[in-house]
């Protein structure tokens, strides 16, 4: 079922000259970004949750439980219905390259 656009939605997109946007070069968009860091896409590398977790050795329950995320949270960054953004890419990282001594780390403190 599609989703209705709101009337706000609908008069920024009939107001969009589409023609423009598909004549930018890579150029043009690298200025757009330039000027305006906050409109960039996220260009960020993927990153494989489940890989990391199960390099880890551990269930779901037990990887959300050793890092302080939700079971939910795993399960939908697993199944790509969401993405880890900020702080969680940054930790499953650090986990991703010493998730015992990450475990001790967070048991430590």
């Amino acid at each position: 079922m599609a989703k209705t656009l709101s009337r706000a939605a609908r008069d920024a997109l009939a107001a969009t000259d589409w023609n423009a946007i598909d004549a930018m070069t890579d150029e043009d968009i690298a200025r757009q970004i330039a000027s305006n860091p906050d409109a960039a896409p996220d260009m960020a590398l993927e990153i494989d949750v489940r890989a990391i977790r199960r390099a880890a050795g551990m269930t779901q329950a037990q990887f959300a439980a050793a890092y302080e995320f939700s079971v939910r949270t795993i399960q939908e960054w697993e199944r790509g219905a969401k993405k880890p953004s900020g702080p969680a890419r940054t930790l499953l990282r650090a986990i991703k390259a010493d998730p015992e001594g990450l475990r001790k780390a967070l048991a430590a403190a």
